[in-house]
C-alpha cells in the first residue's frame, strides 16, 4: 500500500498543486516584483528598487495612521469576539430549552457580505446618532466602535460554533470529579473548561485576529475612512493608494506586500503561542 501510494500519490497531489501555483504561488511573486516597479499593468513595468517601500512611509503618515487604528481595532475586537463567544457557548451548551434556535440566530449574521453589513450598521448607527445631530463620520471614535459592534455582530456567532464543539468534547466525568472535589464553578471554568477547549480558543484566536487585520468591505462601507482617514485601515489605506492616481500603484502594492508579511508574522507568533498552551494543557 505505501509503495503504491508513493508511486501514484503525486497523481491526486497534482491538481490541488497546480491551482495552487496557478492562482496563488505565481501572483503572489509578481506582486512581489511589482512592489519593487513603477507600472500601470503587469506588463508595463519599470524596475526603481526600494523607491515604493521608502515613499509607503516617507510620502505621508497616513499608512502609519492606518496600521495604528487597525492595530487597536484588532485588539479589542479580538478580545470581544471571543469574550462574547466563549460566554454564549458556556450558556448554550447548559441543555437550555430552544438553544438551537438561539445558534442559528446568532450565527445567521456570518452569513451577510461584508459591504451589506457596512450599509446597515452605518444606517442604524446614523439613525442614533441623528438625534444628536452628528453622524458615524462626525468622529473617529464613532467609527472606531463601530467597526468594533458590526465585527462583533457578525463574528460572534461563527466563533460560538466552533466554542459550542470544543465545550461538548469536554468528559463530564473531568467536570463531576472537579465539583466532588470541592471545586467552585469559577475553579472548575479556569482549570477544566478553558485548558481542555484551548484547541478552539486556538483556532478562535487565529480567525479573529487575520480577519480584523484585513477588514475592507465593512471599513469601506461603514465609514470609508472618515473622517480624514481617521478610520481607514490598512486594507482600505492599501486601496486607496493603489487607485489614488497614475503612477502610485507601486506604492500601494509596495505596502500590500508590508501587509502581508505584518499579518503572516503576527499571526504565526499567535499561533505558536496557543499552541503551547494547548500541550501544557
Amino acid at each position: 500500500m505505501k509503495k503504491t501510494m508513493r508511486k501514484y500519490g503525486w497523481i491526486f497531489v497534482l491538481p490541488t498543486l497546480a491551482a495552487f501555483t496557478i492562482t496563488f504561488l505565481i501572483p503572489f511573486i509578481i506582486g512581489i516584483y511589482l512592489s519593487f516597479c513603477r507600472f500601470t499593468t503587469v506588463t508595463n513595468s519599470e524596475w526603481i528598487g526600494f523607491s515604493n517601500y521608502v515613499n509607503a512611509f516617507s510620502g505621508n503618515t497616513d499608512f502609519l495612521d492606518a496600521l495604528w487604528f487597525t492595530a487597536r481595532f484588532t485588539i479589542v475586537a479580538v478580545l470581544t469576539i471571543n469574550v462574547f463567544a466563549f460566554a454564549l457557548a458556556l450558556l448554550l451548551t447548559r441543555g437550555l430549552k430552544g438553544t438551537n434556535a438561539f445558534r442559528t440566530v446568532f450565527f445567521m449574521p456570518n452569513l451577510i457580505g461584508g459591504i451589506v453589513l457596512g450599509y446597515i450598521w452605518q444606517l442604524i448607527i446614523n439613525g442614533i446618532l441623528i438625534n444628536f445631530g452628528v453622524d458615524i463620520t462626525f468622529s473617529a471614535a464613532y467609527g472606531f466602535w463601530g467597526l468594533v459592534i458590526l465585527m462583533n455582530w457578525q463574528l460572534v456567532g461563527y466563533m460560538m460554533v466552533i466554542y459550542i464543539a470544543g465545550v461538548q468534547n469536554i468528559p463530564n466525568e473531568l467536570n463531576e470529579a472537579a465539583f466532588i472535589d470541592g471545586a467552585s464553578k469559577w475553579q472548575v471554568l479556569k482549570h477544566v473548561t478553558v485548558p481542555m477547549v484551548m484547541p478552539a480558543i486556538t483556532i478562535c484566536t487565529f480567525l479573529t485576529l487575520t480577519n480584523s487585520f484585513k477588514l475592507f468591505d465593512q471599513n469601506l462601507a461603514l465609514t470609508k475612512g472618515a473622517p480624514a482617514k481617521q478610520t481607514a485601515m490598512l486594507a482600505l489605506d492599501i486601496f486607496n493608494t493603489f487607485y489614488a492616481r497614475a503612477g502610485s500603484e507601486g506604492v500601494g502594492q509596495a505596502k500590500a506586500v508590508i501587509f502581508f508579511l505584518m499579518v503572516g508574522l503576527i499571526a504565526f507568533i499567535q499561533l505558536r503561542l496557543t499552541r503551547t498552551k494547548e500541550v501544557e494543557s
